[in-house]
């Protein structure tokens, strides 16, 4: 079947959304796995990930790093205050914020979730370079998205 070629840019492999949105998926189902390991879920990972590396941080912070609203992150940081690994305590300077930190028990599950970004990379069957050139592009994205 002949198309017009003024609906070109309607085509779905011409779309720029659905190949990271299909990749994500994929990529994120690659995480299940190693994440059941240790009880958490993608997107209590990625807290984990910026606590394991800042330690505090507020919940207004790890939600800009996070790409996600107050909503939607206090369920979830409710959850892995439930577990143990963090804490969540009104901020002495400003009662307004509300801090995150990571407690005792969550600084252990750290040396539990080491392999796994390792394992996940290596499941894509990128090379080192292709790696690197693929992070720095969606970076560059999420960047242009911020400013």
């Amino acid at each position: 079947m002949k198309t017009d070629p003024s609906y070109d840019d309607l085509k779905l492999e011409n779309q720029m959304c659905f190949p990271l949105y299909a990749a994500s998926r994929e990529v994120i189902k690659q995480y299940k796995p190693y994440l059941d390991t240790i009880e958490l879920t993608y997107t209590q990972y990625i807290a984990m990930l910026l606590l394991w590396e800042n330690k505090t941080m507020t919940v207004k912070e790890l939600g800009e790093h996070m790409y996600l609203d107050s909503g939607t992150l206090t369920p979830l940081l409710k959850k892995l205050e439930a577990k143990g690994l963090v804490n969540r305590v009104r901020s002495t300077e400003d009662e307004r914020n509300l801090n995150v930190n990571i407690t005792e028990k969550g600084e252990k599950l750290r040396d539990k979730a080491l392999d796994i970004p390792c394992k996940v990379h290596d499941g894509t069957k990128l090379t080192p370079e292709e790696l690197e050139i693929f992070l720095g592009v969606l970076n560059k994205i999420l960047k242009k998205f911020k400013d």
